[in-house]
């Protein structure tokens, strides 16, 4: 077969889209591909390196840690994927009472009661019922299942509202920096411009309504029209709660700058200090006595993180609210482009959002699983927050909630000089040598933003609890070692 030269392509880095270019997620970036090569090195060479394995703790993806799937809802996912399972006679040794029930009931909504079938593009309208009755149980507010969309997890919700409010590098989006890079990359992908806010690490990442008004101001004085504000609450990478003072302020800040509230809520069951609850911004708003007319809200949801951490299920909604019968049909006439997401994260999402209640057969065990996953989550945060509280230069905020660490480190300057030699970030550096040595995997800060001149990582609670020591023990010897090696 004779070679091409890259000349005679009719595609190159030159010619392509250079929002492309510009798009960049660092939570699969440069050391986790550094990860992947270090990973075939260990199966096809053994013992070659000091470690083992490589120990993921660069995204959160509960369930290639260990982490088990919740019974219930995997019981009623396969009794809907496979439905001639409910006409054997074992079926009811095999499955509890409550995922039979719950398996016909969902077969009956699902056209043809085929999870093989498209659906309406905004999700089986049955699932987004039981949707909006678990959003009203949280609330205490009604949902409407006409405002719910249902997507392949809340990324492509997010891309949607992206490709809606930006129409050019004119269009800003205030962020939080730190952020979960989709929001860059999403803006980036669409062309607008990151309006960056700065989260006080001094107060535990605090978001000052001080700090939006001179980043709004800022990017007026640039002629930036800025079209929302995203919140992610709990915060990713940060992991702090906010208060619902903090919440209404943020709320009151939208309503006055007339700015779109793109609530980052996938976080809303990891919560693992006990002066902190979630509190949604649908639920702040309407207690304040905003309606529809009053402030446009989008609220995100998934089935990748909570306790289910059903990551490759991609299930996920959006609740839209505040817009305009002509703005929705667009958004509608967008969703519509992709046919319907996937049945199965259409279920997931269900079911996450109408688990089985007390009262219920399946309720004692399902809660314990509950329960279980989110105790451990949380003694998981704070023996590895002591860790890296307890490492030379280094600080970590408390993880109040989500799945995260984002501890802050103070590099000696020879470190900093040679991460310069090499053409890298500091951050990178440290990260990409602590893979080196170790096989552990966190994501550098600068991937997700900081004040400039600090140098942070993300580091995942999600190990299991017996590899929790391991992850200690490796990353206190190889920060002594790292500080002796480049102490100024």
């Amino acid at each position: 077969m004779a070679s091409t030269s890259n000349d005679s392509l009719p595609i190159s880095i030159q010619n392509i889209n250079p929002k492309v270019l510009k798009c960049e997620y660092a939570v699969r970036g440069e050391i986790v591909a550094l990860a992947q090569r270090l990973q075939e090195e260990l199966l096809t060479n053994p013992g070659s390196r000091t470690f083992k394995e490589i120990l993921y703790c660069n995204i959160g993806n509960p369930q290639s840690l260990g982490q088990q799937p919740i019974t219930f809802f995997r019981e009623v996912l396969a009794l809907c994927d496979h439905p001639s399972i409910l006409e054997r006679k074992e079926v009811e040794g095999l499955f509890s009472e409550d995922a039979i029930r719950r398996a016909s009931k969902i077969l009956k909504q699902i056209p043809g009661k085929a999870t093989g079938a498209y659906s309406h593009s905004q999700g089986i309208k049955g699932l987004r019922d039981a949707i909006a009755e678990g959003i009203n149980a949280r609330d205490g507010f009604p949902a409407d299942p006409n405002d719910i969309f249902l997507t392949d997890g809340a990324s492509p919700a997010v891309h949607m509202m992206m490709q809606l409010l930006i129409s050019s590098e004119k269009d800003g989006i205030l962020c939080p920096i730190p952020q979960y890079p989709l929001y860059s990359a999403s803006i980036a992908l669409h062309g607008g411009t990151l309006v960056p806010y700065y989260l006080d690490e001094a107060s535990g990442w605090g978001l000052e309504i001080s700090e939006l008004n001179k980043q709004l101001e800022s990017a007026k004085s640039k002629g930036i029209s800025v079209r929302a504000l995203v919140v992610i609450n709990p915060g990713n990478p940060t992991g702090q709660v906010l208060t619902e003072e903090n919440q209404e302020q943020i709320v009151k800040f939208c309503k006055q700058e007339g700015l779109v509230l793109l609530a980052d809520e996938v976080y809303q069951e990891n919560i693992y200090v006990p002066d902190k609850k979630f509190h949604s911004f649908k639920k702040i708003s309407r207690t304040m006595g905003y309606g529809e007319k009053d402030i446009s809200l989008v609220s995100f949801q998934s089935v990748s993180k909570g306790y289910y951490g059903e990551c490759g299920k991609r299930g996920g909604y959006m609740e839209i609210t505040g817009f305009s019968a002509d703005v929705r049909e667009q958004i509608y006439k967008v969703a519509s482009v992709n046919l319907c997401s996937n049945i199965t994260g259409q279920i997931l999402a269900s079911l996450v959002m109408n688990p089985p209640k007390d009262g219920d057969l399946i309720y004692e065990s399902y809660r314990a699983e509950r329960d279980g996953i989110l105790s451990s989550l949380a003694k998981r945060a704070k023996t590895l927050e002591a860790a890296l509280n307890s490492l030379e230069n280094v600080t970590c905020n408390k993880a109040e909630g989500a799945m995260y660490l984002f501890p802050c480190i103070k590099l000696p300057e020879k470190a900093i000089k040679a991460a310069e030699a090499a053409k890298t970030a500091p951050d990178t550096f440290y990260c990409r040598q602590l893979l080196n040595a170790t096989g552990i995997v966190v994501v550098p800060g600068s991937g997700f933003g900081q004040v400039p001149g600090t140098w942070h990582f993300r580091c995942t609670i999600l190990p299991q609890e017996d590899k929790i020591p391991a992850v200690v023990s490796r990353l206190t010897d190889f920060h002594k070692a790292f500080m002796n090696e480049y102490r100024d």
